[in-house]
């Protein structure tokens, strides 16, 4: 399975800035896979650690962190020397042993030679209660398997090179080649695991039964929360995000008996898990964007498409029958796929823009910053209807050169309206 992070683990074994690597994202989303990948086919040896497996690694890293002696222990009980030049010593599961999370730093500033990776579950939880100081080590952030990486994986490397094509009206056959695969997706999402089942046997109830199981793995780590939070508010809160998917927050709909701060603190905790994640809303459209946002007024989208919708417990046998994507469990799927592909694509904060005032409400679904300009983008299932809001934000802020309508047509542009419609399956390409 090909992963995009790739190129990117590569820049940073190239950089002349490197530093100790903590690749962070949610479980089961393919980060100690990638990082084995990256170590055998880049590196002269790959020397794995896991800090959950290997208990007794753990005394290592008592008292005294010296990088050499830390080293030359790790050697003994692994068997094997290690090059620092050329080798990948990988860290996993590292928020097991707070100590080894400690000692990045000494390895960044004595060691600054060795290649060394981490990565681990819940590591926003172990990172908030570790000293070690900013600026030791990087940070990768890794996402699910995106639209295109699904692509590749089912064997349609063809097909996936025209995502990465400039924007343009495509064949007809091409287009919905495209429309049909990224239904697929919607319902198989980018789970590795998943996708690597629904690659074998091309059945859509394989890939549920493990999104079914991704799900119980991810309320089994509710317990691991505690005394943070009420796992059944966590629970009902990751379910109530999944439903509402596109539409404003309130914390009190989203757990039934129990309090607001409650479920605030479930929700945070789930979005440092990185299972959801907020989307807030920005009053007013500047540099840099995301500038006066308030807390008080966001929506939420789920790690992944596929968990959304086994979270959602939307019908599909259904769902699928629509023959319009957009359509598909009220356009909820089509806005969590964008959200997720702009996510992925980006690795920053994505925002949508709304206005609310007495008799009159607007809203557009998506903004982000693209180039030198700001890009509105709305989620629409056809080239019908005003666009009002639209139209409303780009006339309001002048640094809103053009607006971008996703939809399941073919693309056109409309210099005179300063718009462009664009399939939905180029939402990564933005």
């Amino acid at each position: 399975m090909q992963r995009n992070v790739t190129k990117k683990l590569l820049a940073w074994k190239d950089s002349q800035r490197r530093k100790p690597l903590i690749v962070r994202g949610a479980r089961q989303i393919g980060k100690t896979w990638s990082i084995e990948q990256f170590g055998q086919n880049h590196y002269s040896a790959l020397h794995k650690i896991d800090f959950e497996k290997r208990r007794d690694v753990h005394a290592v890293f008592d008292g005294n962190l010296d990088p050499k002696k830390l080293i030359a222990e790790l050697e003994i009980l692994l068997n094997q020397k290690i090059d620092p030049n050329n080798e990948l010593l990988f860290f996993d599961e590292i928020q097991a042993c707070p100590n080894a999370l400690a000692s990045l730093r000494y390895f960044y500033e004595e060691m600054p030679e060795l290649h060394l990776v981490a990565a681990g579950s819940l590591l926003e939880f172990a990172l908030s209660e570790s000293s070690f100081p900013v600026g030791r080590v990087q940070f990768l952030n890794m996402h699910p398997c995106t639209f295109h990486e699904f692509l590749c994986a089912t064997g349609k490397d063809l097909l996936a090179d025209k995502l990465h094509e400039p924007p343009t009206q495509l064949p007809d056959t091409i287009h919905q080649a495209l429309l049909d695969e990224l239904k697929r997706y919607m319902f198989v999402g980018g789970m590795p695991e998943a996708v690597k089942t629904y690659a074998k046997s091309e059945s859509m109830i394989d890939a549920f039964e493990v999104h079914s199981e991704i799900v119980d793995a991810y309320q089994r780590d509710f317990y691991k929360y505690a005394p943070r939070a009420d796992k059944h508010c966590l629970a009902q809160v990751l379910e109530s995000v999944s439903a509402t998917v596109g539409e404003q927050i309130k914390y009190s709909r989203l757990a039934e008996g129990f309090s607001n701060p409650t479920i605030h603190k479930a929700f945070d905790l789930l979005e440092n898990a990185r299972v959801i994640k907020k989307i807030r809303s920005v009053p007013h459209i500047g540099w840099p964007l995301g500038t006066g946002c308030s807390n008080k007024r966001f929506k939420a989208t789920v790690v992944d498409i596929g968990l959304m919708q086994q979270l959602a417990h939307v019908p599909v046998s259904r769902e699928i029958q629509h023959p319009d994507l957009l359509s598909i469990f009220r356009g909820k799927l089509a806005e969590q796929f964008v959200a997720q592909e702009l996510l992925a694509s980006r690795d920053r904060e994505v925002f949508y823009w709304s206005r609310a005032q007495r008799g009159s409400s607007s809203e557009v679904d998506f903004v982000i910053e693209s180039d030198d300009a700001i890009l509105p983008i709305e989620v629409k299932s056809g080239k019908g209807g005003s666009l009002r809001s639209l139209h409303l934000m780009m006339e309001k802020y002048p640094d809103c050169r053009s607006g971008t309508v996703l939809y399941s047509g073919t693309y056109s542009d409309r210099p005179e309206q300063k718009l462009r419609f664009l399939p939905l399956y180029y939402a990564g390409a933005l």
